[in-house]
């Protein structure tokens, strides 16, 4: 059986009658009835594994794009020579502090003050020498290695108290928090000290 339909002509312009096949109509619309009904049948399990499909395939690609540029070998030197560092830091800040106790008050403020210097100054050539690996430019590019640890400081100071707040408020680890937060604060450090020595300290040019 044919029905007359009413459609837009393209090549004129007025409307004009169509004829389609109500059999034609039919068959669409008991297709269509059946593919909702397994979507709705089977939905939720649909929708949750295209979920964990597109957060496999974002992780993958923020990963990779995060360590495209990344020389092979280059980041875990940098975890070689922060390591190093941080033992050679504690241990300036403890021959300070002993050598300069008799001397002054609150020798540790001091020590504190100069083995930071001196632990900047040490990672700068670690980091120059063994992980970038660049040429010259050693005054501007240690006034740099100050300034990224400088900021590092400062994010530091602002965010961990924020992090203990939250971290006492949404957890039950309410006297652990500080020490929570040091370490996700430390995790956070290494990434953004080694992006900004990167792209900001020892960057050469292309």
């Amino acid at each position: 059986m044919e029905v007359e339909d009413t459609a837009f002509d393209r090549g004129g312009s007025s409307f004009r009658p169509v004829r389609h096949n109500k059999l034609f109509h039919n068959a669409v619309l008991r297709n269509f009835v059946r593919i909702s009904a397994n979507v709705a049948h089977s939905g939720p399990l649909t929708r949750i594994k295209y979920k964990e499909m597109s957060l496999s395939d974002f992780a993958n690609r923020w990963s990779s794009s995060l360590t495209r540029h990344i020389p092979p070998g280059q980041f875990g030197r940098y975890l070689l020579v922060g390591a190093g560092n941080t033992l050679f830091g504690y241990g300036s800040f403890a021959f300070f502090t002993a050598v300069l106790s008799p001397m002054i008050p609150y020798s540790y403020i001091a020590a504190s003050v100069i083995s930071s210097l001196l632990n900047i100054s040490v990672s700068f050539l670690g980091y120059k020498w063994f992980v970038f690996k660049t040429k010259g430019n050693y005054l501007r590019e240690w006034i740099r290695c100050v300034g990224v640890y400088s900021g590092g400081i400062l994010f530091g100071v602002l965010a961990v108290p924020v992090l203990v707040v939250v971290i006492r408020r949404n957890t039950r680890f309410f006297s652990q928090a500080p020490y929570i937060a040091g370490a996700l604060l430390t995790a956070f450090m290494v990434l953004y000290s080694f992006l900004g020595h990167k792209k900001f300290s020892f960057r050469t040019r292309a």
